[in-house]
């Protein structure tokens, strides 16, 4: 047994110290933080919305303690670390002490109910979870049926449902790198998708992987040394994840907020301080309407990266018209695949100056990327044409945890198959042409239409269903469902809504509610198209 502040936690039995043969410290994304500090151990790492910085030297120190009492409760190569809550240095740290471990960080998307986190923390078989205050009721509910979870940590302090506070565990910690040699192969990161069937697919991210991702960026992204950087996707997605490691790497301060707050972030990017930033285009409409937008100062943002989500030539206009800086869009499959396509500053620029129709195109092949535009046999398709777009490089996943067959179909022949659907020009541009998995992307989150379907499905008025998105100009898409009622019942959509509240996050709940009969093939297959082609006409 080992004890941190009274807590006592048994510590795995058994264990060999592995001997993974020699590898250099310095291959570790765990010496990152180091790394930047060689620019000024007092130079912030992390800027708050309170005026407090966390500096480098700082954040290395508090990653080492961490690492060092997390190994003193039994945590090792490979195991798993949850982490629920919303952004912040503390979240930043506890991913750095698993890259120091050797350990498998497994970012939990904040907004899920109950039932879904308890699927993802037991399908991980997280033995720590770290946890914002205002999340840990839910862990509490659901704790007793996760045998596997020994240790909970509240990052604000004392609070129920967790067993001690992050600060005391970092407090208790050696201020000593803990050392554990990681080799490229080793998965370092466990990423959930959303479930396409009922059960989602955990992607297993390896060293090598990420720190090929986060070279891509600093070739395609322009970090300056002077650079003071925001990111809005938040931490537990992979954008997130990478905009911050970029940054931490080249030992340049990042803007770290809760989440994306209108308010907040228009004071921080009109305030003459933030150089670049990350924004979905949901967010840079909510900043183009906002009612201060006028009195922002601008002048010193030199670059805006979006991507996310899709972003009408429109929208665009607006924005580089307000904001007067540079834009880069970055696409890809990036849980699984990383970067994909890149429409760089000059690509922008050349359709602003008169080629208006790169203004549609999510760019070409980004650097260090093989891709291809292929048919469903894998042949590839001539210009022009829609095909699914497929991808070698060096940031591909491992695969799916313990789902073999899904990997399998994910991979053939060494390409990536992530179900986009593009046509390419005689220039190599890309242009999405629709998503074979029938995917939603709703202001940068993945929205699957069976997970809600099987939602639906189970109320009892339902006889049918089927989910679709939309175009919308604010989110990008929003979810439409439509449902045939069972014969008797005059079930609506307020009543519908409120069904699906209770079992998914509130970005899944289906905006429009359309009860009518729907087009079916020959064998009674629902024809998704048709209803896509039924919303032209678009209702409230």
């Amino acid at each position: 047994m080992s004890e941190v502040t009274g807590v006592a936690v048994q510590t795995p039995a058994g264990r060999a110290e592995p001997n993974p043969g020699p590898v250099r410290p310095v291959a570790r994304m765990g010496d990152w933080i180091r790394l930047g500090a060689q620019r000024g151990a007092d130079r912030p790492a992390v800027l708050r919305d309170d005026g407090s910085t966390v500096t480098f030297g700082e954040l290395e120190s508090r990653a080492n303690r961490l690492a060092r009492t997390l190994r003193a409760q039994g945590v090792d190569r490979g195991d798993r670390v949850a982490i629920l809550a919303m952004d912040g240095s503390g979240y930043l740290e506890t991913v750095f002490a698993c890259l120091k471990l050797g350990a498998v960080y497994v970012p939990l998307n904040y907004r899920l109910r109950a039932g879904e986190l308890r699927t993802l923390l037991d399908r991980a078989g997280a033995g720590v979870l770290m946890v914002d205050r205002r999340y840990a009721p839910i862990v509490a509910e659901i704790r007793a049926e996760l045998p596997a979870l020994r240790l909970v940590a509240c990052f604000d302090g004392p609070c129920d449902g967790a067993d001690v506070a992050h600060e005391d565990l970092v407090a208790a910690g050696a201020d000593v790198d803990p050392g554990v040699p990681v080799r490229d192969d080793e998965i370092v990161a466990l990423a959930f998708t959303s479930g396409t069937t009922g059960l989602p697919k955990g992607v297993l991210q390896s060293q090598g992987m990420l720190k090929a991702m986060v070279a891509g960026r600093h070739q395609q992204y322009d970090l300056q040394d002077h650079d003071v950087r925001y990111g809005s996707s938040p931490m537990f997605h992979i954008a997130g994840q990478m905009m911050l490691y970029g940054h931490v790497m080249r030992g340049i301060p990042s803007v770290v907020l809760p989440k994306f707050d209108a308010d907040t972030v228009l004071r921080w990017l009109g305030g003459g301080r933030v150089t670049a930033a990350f924004l979905v285009p949901t967010m840079i409409s909510a900043l183009l309407d906002h009612p201060r937008i006028a009195e922002a100062d601008f002048t010193a943002l030199r670059t805006i990266l979006y991507g996310s989500a899709p972003m009408s030539p429109a929208l665009l206009r607006r924005a580089s018209d307000r904001f007067a800086c540079d834009f880069v869009n970055a696409f890809g499959a990036g849980t699984e695949a990383g970067l994909q396509t890149v429409l760089t500053v000059t690509d922008h620029r050349r359709a602003l100056a008169g080629d208006e129709h790169l203004l549609g195109s999510i760019g070409r092949a980004a650097v260090g990327v093989e891709l291809r535009v292929v048919d469903d046999d894998g042949r590839d398709v001539a210009d022009g044409e829609v095909g699914q777009i497929v991808t070698r490089s060096d940031t591909l996943m491992s695969g799916y945890l313990d789902m073999p067959e899904e990997t399998a179909a994910a991979f053939r022949d060494g390409w990536f198959w992530g179900g986009d659907l593009a046509r390419r020009d005689a220039e190599g541009y890309l242009y999405l042409g629709g998503r074979a998995k029938d995917m939603i992307i709703r202001g940068g989150e993945n929205v699957y239409p069976v997970e809600i379907e099987s939602v639906l499905a189970a109320h009892p008025a339902v006889a049918n269903c089927a989910v679709v998105g939309r175009p919308d100009d604010h989110w990008g898409e929003i979810v439409v469902a439509f449902v045939e009622r069972r014969p008797g019942t005059t079930v609506g959509a307020d009543e519908l809504r409120a069904h699906c509240r209770s079992a998914l996050a509130s970005y899944k709940v289906p905006v429009e509610f359309r009860f009518e009969d729907m087009p079916r093939n020959a064998s009674g297959k629902i024809l998704k198209r048709s209803l896509r082609e039924r919303l032209g006409e678009v209702r409230v």
